[in-house]
């Protein structure tokens, strides 16, 4: 089985719990695993797998950017244009905490910017950057329907 078939059936499988009767513990486990499998879906080789993980209505922000994208298709299409941006781009996880319907999730992210895909990227393209992320993501029905990503660029180097 190739790689993106076993995702697949990876986000089937955590999809179908979230209609299980659950604890509050285990509301707030479900809604850590969705945003660890989102974020491990995040590349362009298993986006759609990434996408489905979103309600149709999800909303995805980056505030400090002053961007905003609504729908599975708008998310889509900006996730490709960041991926087609980001060269050597590498993540170190800070913290991660939730309860059932939100998800905060701190990170520093490193990439070379090698493209425009980041709408309104306050560094020049060829800038090596290192990104603080928080991520906050709001939790519907077991799906992602807000992800708010509050971003602070510094140069790296």
């Amino acid at each position: 089985m190739d790689l993106v078939e076993t995702s697949r059936q990876t986000v089937e499988a955590l999809l179908a719990r979230r209609h299980r009767p659950m604890t509050y513990e285990e509301r707030v486990q479900y809604a850590l695993d969705l945003v660890d499998m989102h974020l491990h879906e995040e590349n362009p080789d298993r986006i759609d797998e990434c996408i489905k993980l979103y309600t149709e209505d999800a909303v995805w922000d980056a505030p400090t950017r002053g961007v905003r994208y609504v729908g599975r298709q708008s998310i889509k299409e900006n996730y490709l244009k960041l991926f087609a941006s980001a060269g050597n781009i590498s993540f170190e996880p800070i913290e991660r905490f939730a309860s059932p319907d939100r998800v905060f999730d701190d990170m520093w992210a490193r990439f070379t910017l090698v493209g425009d895909g980041f709408a309104n990227a306050p560094v020049p393209i060829g800038t090596k950057v290192k990104l603080r992320l928080l991520h906050n993501f709001h939790i519907r029905d077991g799906m992602i329907a807000r992800e708010i990503g509050y971003e602070v660029w510094l140069p790296d180097g």
